[in-house]
C-alpha cells in the first residue's frame, strides 16, 4: 500500500532511519503539532461534515448509536450546543428507547434487528447517550433513562450470564452498566458487568495473545487467517479496548474489579502496540497484515482513543505508548481524514477481515466517525 500524500510530515531524523524496520515501528517518533484550538478545528470539521450530510436522525441500532457516543465526547470538549441538540433530537425521535417491545416474555438477545431483541446489546448502546444527555441536561428528567433502567434491571434479574457473546457487545453495554451505576448507586450493575464479562472472556479471549476473537466462531485453531494465523479483527478489539477505557473511567477507584480491568487493558495495549504498522494504522486482521492489507480507520481510531485515554489518566506509560498514539493520530489526521471532513478508510459493517474487500478514502460510516471523535476528544485533553 503506497500513500499518495505525505504521511510522515513530522517524522524526526531518527524515525526516518528506522521506518523500514518493522521491529522498530513502535519506537518511531511522530511529534503531535496541534494545539487545543487545532484539535477543536479537526473535531468541528469532521462533525459538521457528518451532521450536515445526515440531517435525518436514524434509528437507535448500534451503528447510529456508536456515532452518538463519539458526538457526546465531542460535545464535552467543545461545548458546542449544536452537537448536544443533534443527539437530543435523535434520542427524542427514538423515544429514549432501543428495541421497543413492551412484552418481556418475548425479549431476546440473539442477533436480531426487531423490536423483540430488547436484550441484544446492539439495541442497548443507545442507552449510553441517553444517560449522558440526562446528566448534561440537569438530571431532572427521569424519562430519559427510564427505559434504560427498565431493560437493564430486567436483564440483571434473570439467571442468564451469556448476554455478551460477541466482542462488539462489550463496548455496546459495559459502559451502560457503569453509567447507570453512577446514576443509581446500585452495586448490582457492577456485579453483573463482571459476571457477563467473565462469560465473554471464557469464549473469545485469547490469554496468549492478550486479544479478543470476534466471537466463538473465530477462535483459533477452529478458524485461521489466510496465512494460518490467529485472526483478531481490528474493529472488534477496538470495541473492547475502548470499552475498557470507558468503564475504568467511570468506576470508583475502590471498585472490586477495577484493577482487574486495568490489567486486561494494559495487556491489550502492549499487544496492540507491537502489532501497529509502521504507517500508524492497524490492519483489519491484527496479527496477519497480509490477510487483508492496507489501512483501516475504525479499529485504528478506537485504539488511538484507548491509548490516549490511558496516557491521560496515568494508566499507560507515556514514554512507552505516546509514540504509538502519535503515529496513529498522524494516520487519522493526514490520511484517513479527507479535505471535506469525511473520515475515510472505514471498513463497512461486518464481523471479520475480508481479503479483497475494498476499503478506500470513500469508505466511511457513522460508527467510524464516532470512533474518530472519541480519539480526537482524548487528543484535545492531552495537548496544550
Amino acid at each position: 500500500m503506497y500513500f499518495k500524500k505525505p504521511f510522515f510530515i513530522a517524522l524526526t531524523a531518527v524515525s526516518i532511519a528506522v521506518v523500514g524496520c518493522k521491529s522498530s515501528a513502535v519506537k518511531q517518533e511522530v511529534a503531535i503539532k496541534e494545539s487545543k484550538k487545532d484539535v477543536i478545528a479537526i473535531i468541528d470539521k469532521v462533525n459538521n461534515r457528518w451532521q450536515s450530510s445526515h440531517p435525518e436522525f436514524g434509528n437507535s441500532f448500534w451503528h447510529v448509536s456508536a456515532y452518538h457516543t463519539g458526538n457526546m465526547e465531542a460535545y464535552k470538549v467543545t461545548k458546542n450546543k449544536k452537537y448536544l441538540d443533534y443527539s437530543m433530537a435523535w434520542a427524542e425521535k427514538n423515544q429514549w428507547m432501543g428495541a421497543k417491545s413492551t412484552d418481556k416474555s418475548e425479549w431476546k438477545y440473539n442477533y436480531g434487528e426487531t423490536d423483540k431483541h430488547v436484550l441484544f446489546g446492539d439495541w442497548q448502546i443507545c442507552f449510553q447517550t441517553y444517560i449522558d444527555l440526562y446528566n448534561f441536561t440537569g438530571k431532572n428528567d427521569p424519562h430519559k433513562i427510564a427505559r434504560a433502567k427498565e431493560v437493564m434491571e430486567y436483564e440483571m434479574s434473570t439467571p442468564a450470564n451469556d448476554y455478551w457473546w460477541w466482542v462488539d457487545g462489550l463496548y455496546m453495554v459495559m459502559p451502560v452498566m457503569t453509567k447507570l451505576y453512577k446514576v443509581t448507586g446500585n452495586e448490582m450493575y457492577l456485579e453483573k458487568l463482571h459476571s457477563y464479562l467473565q462469560y465473554a472472556d471464557s469464549i473469545m479471549y485469547d490469554s496468549e495473545s492478550k486479544l479478543y476473537f470476534r466471537d466463538a466462531k473465530y477462535v483459533y485453531p477452529k478458524h485461521k487467517s489466510a496465512n494460518g494465523k490467529k485472526d483478531f479483527w481490528a474493529r472488534g478489539d477496538g470495541w473492547i479496548f475502548a470499552g475498557y477505557a470507558k468503564i475504568i473511567q467511570d468506576l470508583p477507584k475502590s471498585a472490586k474489579h477495577r484493577n482487574e480491568y486495568i490489567s486486561c487493558f494494559k495487556d491489550m495495549a502492549k499487544a496492540l502496540a507491537e502489532a501497529q504498522q509502521k504507517e500508524g494504522y492497524w490492519t483489519r486482521s491484527i496479527l496477519d497484515p497480509e490477510h487483508a492489507p492496507g489501512p483501516e480507520t475504525s479499529g485504528t481510531a478506537f485504539f488511538t482513543y484507548g491509548f490516549m485515554w490511558g496516557i491521560n489518566n496515568g494508566i499507560l506509560d507515556k514514554k512507552t505508548y505516546l509514540p504509538v498514539a502519535e503515529k496513529s493520530w498522524n494516520y487519522l489526521t493526514t490520511f484517513a481524514l479527507q479535505a471535506d471532513g469525511t473520515v475515510g478508510y472505514v471498513q463497512p459493517i461486518g464481523e471479520k477481515a475480508i481479503p479483497g474487500q475494498v476499503v478506500d478514502k470513500n469508505s466511511t460510516a457513522d460508527f467510524g466517525v464516532g470512533a474518530f471523535l472519541l480519539a480526537a476528544s482524548e487528543m484535545y485533553r492531552f495537548v496544550k
